[in-house]
């Protein structure tokens, strides 16, 4: 496994425990952002570790990481919880303000298994 990737994995991480303590901070908005940073830096990872090639932007993680279901059924499972994120935690909480307290603190939390998960398909 490459540096770069153990890197990502552990920004996600990072990420993440920063989420739980804005959610103990009842910083819900920022809670959610860094939840999906997590997410999205856990994915990343996964795809450099599948494809050899990094990301540049969302819309191509979207794409890399739909591919990588296709070639790997196993990584299937992830991608709803992926689009979840996405939309929830990052569009309709941080952007749009829309942050209901239990669906939040939910999505944040799961976000840690996400990230095993992520790993546990990388071969970490």
């Amino acid at each position: 496994m490459s540096i770069k990737v153990d890197e990502l994995f552990k920004d996600a991480e990072n990420l993440y425990e920063e989420a739980i303590k804005d959610l103990k901070a009842n910083r819900l908005r920022k809670a959610a952002e860094n939840a999906w940073c997590a997410t999205l830096r856990a994915t990343n990872a996964l795809i450099l570790s599948k494809t050899g090639k990094l990301p540049e932007y969302v819309p191509e993680t979207r794409n890399m990481l739909e591919d990588l279901a296709m070639k790997y059924p196993e990584v299937e499972g992830l991608t709803g919880r992926f689009y979840t994120r996405e939309t929830f935690l990052h569009g309709h909480c941080f952007y749009l303000g829309i942050c209901p307290e239990g669906p939040v603190k939910r999505r944040v939390i799961e976000t840690k298994q996400y990230i095993e998960d992520a790993k546990r398909l990388a071969h970490l």
